[in-house]
């Protein structure tokens, strides 16, 4: 063809079904349908003598309804000699009522290997956070991966967020560039180690977000918010792509350990990859139903990394969590400033740990730790507001991850706040943060909380399985010592929160911080004492 440009108008209209009356959807796995392709590889399409530029371009509209499937795949014929593979994309957004959805379409790429589930032909994500996007053998825009554009059929990802009653009209334009592929630079990931304080308190922020998906911010910009929060760690966990795991280089130190993960966002919940080996990417594109998360669960822990829930009880849409907590390594139950949401999540946090404790029928149980983490996007989002800290062996991905898991740790909403809680018995065994206390049934047992750097105004709650058991101020303005007596008998489980007033009379203020539980476990032959 001798014109730069064609527009192909297919005006197709993604079902339910497998395959519409005109005939231009195919069915594919159970991750979504298949437009009629887009054809590039034709001897015609190469740019010949007299062209205006080495490149083509195709244009494709069509119009997606109300119950289009989650991922509809747009396919893409490569020929050979292809630098560069651009997509730009638009979508109609009509007005809606008040409680009715609009339009949202996210938008994403896999290569000649395929849309199987697993990601191998995975190439990138931005979900709707940019209308245009790059992927060639050397760069590629944020939220994708470089390397060669080889031949093939590459699949555009369309995810139909959302959809007006009336129809989501879409147009995808499709630029191949065509000339010599530069070399692909060998990716330079975050060492596992910093130099740290030895076995020490670290703080942490595992949910933050860039620009390679859906932040504001730079890498760059990211890790100096990160220091000037008095962190010591934190997790790169963007949307649904791993782009962001090589883009550090610089930027850690001795001072800041980069973990590198994902955001796992499905459409029934987000969960947080927290410390994955660098360049491994989980798949999304299944529902609860499907069956398939404990797959996926598996795989993040076979890469080294933990599972953790993100806002479990977040109110957008497809954020509510709807998996259940068996897969889980610990879960967030601080999200941000703390908000209603925040609330429920620790109630159901709490009544996980209830059943932990009384469901137990040979030893301790198995109990989930709480994580807090900013999910910080953009000015004026605070990176470490809050924060996990975590008691660990180093500064290193291993000895993080591994006081994370055991539930050393608590949560805070800025670096300025501290905390030491721990249990004692008469005959001097001590137990802190995530640890247990094993004594006689009705042995005393004495629970201190120690707290600095709080607000004047903060009330201390220790919350045991049976509930709140005490409320007081706090001694003194922002700091001092809490100390409350009881026995394994009466509390299975002891943990500490500081609250700032409520802003609703009768209702629990915010958090300033949140401990993971200490256990009091009754010790053998002493239940019936």
């Amino acid at each position: 063809m001798s014109a730069k440009s064609e527009t192909v108008t297919a005006m197709n209209t993604a079902m339910n079904t497998a395959v519409n009356r005109r005939g231009l959807l195919a069915a594919t796995a159970a991750t979504g349908l298949t437009l009629a392709p887009v054809n590039f590889a034709r001897a015609e399409d190469r740019p010949g003598p007299g062209s205006d530029g080495p490149h083509r371009t195709r244009t494709v509209r069509g119009t997606l309804s109300v119950g289009s499937p989650d991922y509809v795949y747009l396919p893409v014929e490569v020929p050979r000699g292809v630098a560069e593979f651009a997509v730009s994309y638009t979508y109609g957004k009509p007005p809606v009522p008040p409680g009715v959805q609009g339009n949202a379409l996210d938008i994403g790429l896999f290569d000649e290997r395929g849309t199987a589930l697993g990601g191998r032909g995975f190439r990138g994500w931005s979900g709707g956070a940019r209308t245009s996007f790059f992927v060639r053998s050397d760069a590629a825009t944020p939220g994708y991966l470089p390397g060669p554009v080889r031949p093939g059929t590459w699949h555009i990802a369309l995810a139909p967020y959302t959809v007006a009653p009336e129809g989501l009209p879409y147009e995808v334009t499709v630029t191949l560039r065509f000339g010599e592929a530069a070399p692909t630079p060998a990716p330079v990931y975050p060492p596992e180690r910093a130099r740290g304080r030895g076995r020490a308190w670290y703080r942490g922020d595992c949910h933050v977000h860039s620009v390679h998906s859906d932040g504001r911010r730079t890498p760059a910009e990211v890790a100096a918010a990160a220091r000037a929060a008095g962190l010591d760690f934190i997790n790169s966990s963007e949307h649904n792509t791993t782009s962001a795991h090589a883009a550090w280089e610089g930027l850690w130190g001795d001072d800041l350990l980069i973990l590198t993960g994902e955001e796992i966002t499905t459409r029934n919940g987000h969960v947080l990859a927290v410390g994955t080996d660098p360049g491994v990417f989980v798949d999304w594109r299944y529902r609860a139903r499907d069956h398939r998360f404990g797959r996926y669960a598996h795989q993040v822990r076979r890469a080294g990394g933990l599972v953790v829930p993100a806002h479990p009880h977040a109110t957008c849409i497809g954020c509510n969590w709807k998996f259940g907590l068996a897969d889980a390594d610990a879960v967030e139950v601080w999200n941000g400033p703390w908000t209603p949401d925040d609330e429920v999540a620790l109630a159901e946090w709490d009544n996980v740990l209830v059943a932990a404790v009384r469901n137990k029928d040979d030893g301790p149980g198995r109990w989930l730790p709480a994580m807090g983490n900013s999910d910080a996007h953009r000015e004026p989002d605070r990176l470490g507001h809050p924060q996990t800290v975590v008691l660990a062996e180093s500064l290193s991905r291993r000895a993080i991850l591994a006081g994370i898991r055991a539930g050393r740790s608590y949560l805070a909403e800025s670096a300025g706040l501290t905390l030491s809680f721990a249990a004692t018995d008469g005959r001097g065994a001590h137990a802190g943060i995530g640890e247990r206390l094993r004594a006689a049934a009705d042995a005393p047992v004495t629970v201190r909380l120690e707290v600095s750097g709080a607000a004047a105004d903060c009330t201390v709650r220790l919350v045991t399985d049976q509930g709140v058991l005490l409320t007081t101020p706090l001694p003194a303005a922002g700091a001092g010592v809490v100390e409350w007596r009881t026995t394994p008998a009466h509390a299975a489980y002891v943990r500490a929160e500081v609250r700032h007033p409520p802003a609703v009379p009768g209702l629990p203020g915010a958090f300033a911080a949140l401990s993971n539980p200490v256990f009091l476990d009754v010790a053998a032959g002493t239940a019936g004492r």
